[in-house]
């Protein structure tokens, strides 16, 4: 079994190679000195590797790769733009594959808040006009990071179901392939906003489904872990026994739809782990109970996780994998049980996303 591990940074995007989960092979940079914050791999025919990139002189990208990084394809002009006079294409955020059912269906969310579509793979993308022609879209305000999509999340089953989630406004869904969108955050809590329990507005931080559990989402929000259990109509909070419940990152077990993992951080003030104690918290009974996991991870560890760079791979014992602002990768082979370093010394990580490579 061969995992690869893409590594988006401030500075480009590493790829890490392991036969056993515990010694690495690191390649990089490519797209050196251009921010990666958006990976994704594509595995439903071979294997395609999708980054979104931007550079403060050349502007934003796309680029694919279909040998895992030994050769790209990067049109010159970026294979989205707004069709509207009043934005431009500012970064991706996100890129995630359609389930195999819908091959060659790649969503990308961007900077401002906005959602493209690409039948062919992520070589050419549409503008989804539902969601940019949302009442709600002017009133959409931007977090610290900036007003994004930063979070998709397809429906396994239905082709026409789809779930965002963007900072600051909250989680949408659609039940018509992007033509009408609604809020969906009853019961999310937005403390900084007059109204603490508003139709829209929370600062949504990622969410996550697992894929044999439709009904089933759970998020991070900027003060709030959260589980929902019809689609996201309604969410109940799921923090307690977290030291804190503040966080960028959640995400799903791929095999168990009741055992999720996050990276708690001090909240407004301080941007760290509780204590400096470099943590993962695993939950096995959907949110119910939580337990630390840090065998082999540093005790003084004073940076954050970001919102797209905790991950699972989709082995049968699933590996788990995360990337700090410190430029340090962990990744552990036994669902968090024990933990091995990647990667020192890069920059800023920003996104870090795993796959199993076929023989």
């Amino acid at each position: 079994m061969t995992v690869v591990v893409a590594i988006g940074t401030r500075k480009g995007l590493w790829l890490a190679r392991s036969e056993d989960r515990v010694t690495w092979e690191l390649d990089g940079p490519h797209h050196a000195m251009r921010e990666v914050y958006a990976v994704a791999f594509d595995t439903r025919s071979g294997v395609r590797l999708l980054a979104g990139s931007s550079s403060p002189h050349f502007g934003p990208g796309l680029s694919t790769s279909d040998d895992l990084g030994k050769t790209w394809d990067e049109p010159p002009d970026p294979p989205m733009s707004f069709p509207v006079e009043d934005a431009a294409l500012e970064r991706v955020w996100q890129l995630q594959p359609a389930p195999a059912t819908q091959p060659g269906v790649v969503w990308a969310g961007t900077q401002p808040s906005a959602l493209f579509k690409s039948t062919d793979g992520g070589r050419s993308f549409e503008f989804v006009e539902g969601l940019w022609n949302h009442p709600h879209r002017p009133e959409w305000e931007a977090g610290f990071g900036g007003q994004a999509v930063h979070t998709i999340v397809p429906d396994p089953v239905d082709p026409d179901r789809l779930l965002v989630a963007m900072s600051t406004g909250g989680v949408y869904r659609t039940s018509d392939g992007g033509k009408s969108w609604e809020a969906r955050n009853k019961g999310i809590k937005a403390y900084f906003l007059p109204d603490p329990w508003p139709e829209f507005g929370q600062c949504v931080h990622k969410v996550a489904q697992h894929p044999a559990s439709p009904s089933r989402f759970y998020a991070q929000n900027h003060h709030g872990v959260y589980r929902s259990d019809d689609g996201g109509d309604t969410w109940q909070s799921i923090a307690d026994g977290l030291p804190t419940d503040f966080g960028f990152a959640i995400a799903v077990h791929p095999h168990q739809p009741d055992t999720i993992f996050t990276f708690p951080i001090e909240a407004d003030g301080n941007r760290f782990p509780p204590e400096g104690k470099c943590r993962v918290y695993r939950s096995q009974d959907a949110g119910a109970t939580w337990q630390a996991l840090g065998t082999g991870l540093p005790d003084n560890f004073w940076t954050a996780v970001m919102r797209d760079a905790l991950c699972t791979d989709d082995a049968p014992v699933p590996g788990v994998y995360f990337g700090s602002r410190s430029g340090e990768v962990y990744a552990s082979p036994d669902e968090g049980e024990t933990w091995h370093r990647i990667a020192a010394h890069l920059p800023d990580v920003m996104t870090v996303r795993a796959a199993v490579i076929p023989a």
